[in-house]
């Protein structure tokens, strides 16, 4: 029994799929396939059930990979403590964010690490937050970056920066120009929305619980199903629809012939708690440290989400 055999159990538990698992573990789908059969022979116990549709985990390998998944944690902690007598800010640091954070954090938060903390690049990595929050788990990422509430055993968070919501319209809409909007309004126009996965949705839905009843009428709502939040403001801008953003996405700069408005909720505006998460066990604190303190900096710089 070797490590390389527990991940391969691991990932394959995971995607349920030999082809897609062996991508995942960087090799050939015979030789994983192959490793995790010689496994079961070992153990004597059968862990998949295999059909031409589908692999299945078999209630004993339901425990078995749990098991495996413990010792690969362990695995990574073993490795890292093994650094730990080094500078802690002397190695690469493996960092996820959100899709909703990340692209409009990392510009800012990359430059001021690199002045701080010049020997300890970023591997950088954007998913949704349950992607992340496995790879967190597994040792494949360090930390990441997310939107709260969110709970993992074993797993610390530090709040980062409370962020508000902002509506995006088109320049010529009705609203151009208002003080403020009421989020019952939204219910008014026609929402464009991402799609299922992303946090930032749900945390819209949730801002204004009346939005979900009208998911499945296109006159009021679009989903931009893969889409980024990228993809939907080009989509205001062509008079598609409105948004919500969060304020740090909201770039109204990007269109010089000024396409687009940005309106501020009327009080109390809903918003979202940015936080950093990383395994109790990781013992690189100082890493974790910088990561805070840089992006306290880039907020007082007031080049960081507000």
């Amino acid at each position: 029994m070797t490590l390389t055999e527990l991940r391969y159990i691991v990932t394959l538990a995971q995607e349920r799929h030999f082809g897609r698992a062996a991508e995942r573990c960087f090799v050939s789908q015979p030789t994983l396939s192959v490793a995790v059969k010689k496994l079961e022979e070992e153990l004597g116990v059968a862990l998949f059930e295999r059909s031409k549709s589908t692999v299945q985990v078999t209630p004993l390998g339901e425990k078995i990979v749990e098991q495996a998944q413990r010792v690969l944690e362990q695995t990574s902690v073993i490795k890292e403590l093994a650094s730990a007598g080094r500078d802690q800010l002397a190695s690469p640091l493996r960092i996820g964010a959100i899709y909703t954070i990340g692209p409009y954090l990392f510009p800012h938060l990359v430059p001021e690490l690199a002045r701080s903390a010049p020997q300890m690049p970023l591997y950088i990595e954007e998913g949704f937050t349950g992607n992340l929050r496995r790879k967190l788990r597994s040792g494949e990422l360090d930390a990441i970056i997310v939107a709260l509430p969110f709970t993992e055993t074993d797993v610390l968070t530090k709040a980062l920066y409370e962020e508000e919501f902002e509506v995006l319209v088109p320049a010529d809409h009705a609203w151009a120009g208002r003080d403020g909007i009421h989020k019952e309004e939204l219910l008014k126009e026609r929402l464009l929305l991402l799609g299922e996965g992303h946090c930032f949705r749900d945390q819209i839905l949730e801002a204004c619980p009346a939005i979900s009843q009208q998911l499945n009428s296109p006159s009021n709502t679009l989903t931009a199903e893969g889409g980024s939040l990228e993809t939907i403001r080009h989509m205001v801008a062509s008079k598609l629809g409105i948004t919500v953003l969060p304020r740090s996405a909201i770039g109204t700069g990007h269109y010089e012939s000024g396409l687009l408005a940005s309106l501020p909720f009327t009080a109390p505006a809903p918003s979202r708690t940015v936080a950093i998460a990383w395994r109790a066990s990781f013992p690189r604190p100082k890493a974790i440290d910088a990561v805070t303190n840089a992006v306290a900096r880039c907020r007082e710089a007031d080049v960081a989400p507000a």
